[in-house]
């Protein structure tokens, strides 16, 4: 990939900028995803088992809303993590209102590919000055500052 120049003018364009966070946050989250193939769940199972790790127990619906998915697609989702009793199914008296959470073994799967793409990152981030890891790190908080924000 070839470099940019940095644009020194005391205050960048926040459209340009947003252009070029958007672009390597997708490059980055790319060359990561490579490591997932190791959990053996494609990338939808492993977003939502994500939602169902880090948010906890959820309907078809709410879980859907979180994906940006229709709840049918859902529900095929969740019907592959089941066969692989990476979740179950709470219902109650209503069927439509079951609750779906990530059993132990999908909490493992889930956590063990976390450990995966943050060490192929960290490997990454070893070539960095003290001074780059500083600014990063000092990056990241603007950038959960502007999540909140969204």
């Amino acid at each position: 990939m070839a470099k940019r120049k940095r644009n020194l003018s005391p205050s960048p364009d926040p459209a340009a900028v947003a252009d070029r966070l958007h672009s390597t946050a997708i490059h980055l989250l790319r060359r990561l995803r490579v490591v997932d193939r190791a959990s053996g769940i494609g990338p939808a199972q492993l977003s939502a088992l994500s939602v169902l790790v880090f948010g906890g127990p959820r309907s078809i619906g709410e879980l859907a809303a979180a994906e940006q998915v229709r709840p049918p697609t859902m529900s095929r989702i969740v019907a592959g993590l089941e066969r692989a009793n990476l979740v179950r199914r709470r219902t109650g008296q209503d069927k439509r209102s079951a609750q779906i959470a990530a059993t132990n073994e999908g909490t493992r799967i889930l956590l063990e590919g976390r450990r995966r793409r943050v060490e192929v990152l960290a490997s990454g981030l070893r070539a960095l000055s003290p001074s780059e890891l500083q600014k990063l790190d000092e990056f990241v908080e603007v950038i959960q500052q502007v999540l909140q924000k969204l």
